[in-house]
């Protein structure tokens, strides 16, 4: 992931967006195209939400990096999309975790890049907001066509919001597909070295995996 967001220099090979490679490109040119929201993100002391949205602006911003009507209104629409408005002006450390998150995802959203990066970002988040959030997530990717490319632990979140799914086994891939065809007993006994019973949810009709035993 943090290859891909041009943080860390790929080991071998390069990697390529739109036919450049993003190491050699300008870091604002990438702002524009890429977006990433990192596992464990801090904002300083005191940011209000609005604020922190509106640092997705800075790809674009132009001559002294004042905020244009157009920026302003992107941000606007943003908070409303992600129903941040009623607390636009909150500071970050008072919002719970749910909101926490979908205010650093809103931030992402104002660069409006067709591309976004996410490192585990249900981590420490209860199961609402765990659905709050991955349905916002998915919300972007069907009605605004962004490409999602998400880290997440929990197998039943992956199947259940993920169109394509690739599971890692010592840094090399060791399948991918969609759900029903990467949710396997033999990947779990094999990648996560457990057994489980896997189901068809009735209300998706989509796999859901069930450990119940460590092999």
């Amino acid at each position: 992931m943090k290859t891909l967001a041009r943080i860390l220099e790929p080991t071998a090979g390069a990697v390529f967006l739109d036919g450049k490679q993003i190491h050699k490109e300008p870091t604002k040119q990438i702002a524009k195209q890429l977006a990433i929201l990192p596992q464990l993100p801090e904002a300083p002391e005191g940011t209000t939400v609005k604020e922190l949205v509106s640092f997705g602006r800075f790809p674009h911003r132009k001559g002294f990096g004042y905020l244009s009507k157009h920026d302003q209104q992107i941000i606007e629409d943003t908070l409303h999309k992600t129903h941040l408005i009623d607390f636009k002006d909150k500071p970050i450390h008072q919002l719970s975790g749910g909101q926490r998150q979908r205010a650093w995802i809103a931030m992402a959203i104002t660069q409006e890049t067709p591309y976004l990066l996410l490192d585990e970002p249900t981590t420490y988040l209860d199961i609402a907001h765990q659905l709050e959030v991955l349905s916002l997530i998915q919300q972007l990717n069907r009605e605004e066509n962004r490409t999602i490319i998400m880290v997440v632990h929990d197998l039943n979140h992956a199947a259940r919001y993920a169109d394509h799914i690739v599971a890692v086994k010592k840094g090399k891939i060791y399948a991918e597909g969609n759900p029903a065809d990467v949710l396997t007993h033999e990947m779990l006994k094999d990648v996560f070295q457990v057994r489980a019973n896997i189901i068809i949810e009735p209300h998706t009709g989509l796999p859901t995996c069930i450990p119940y035993e460590k092999i």
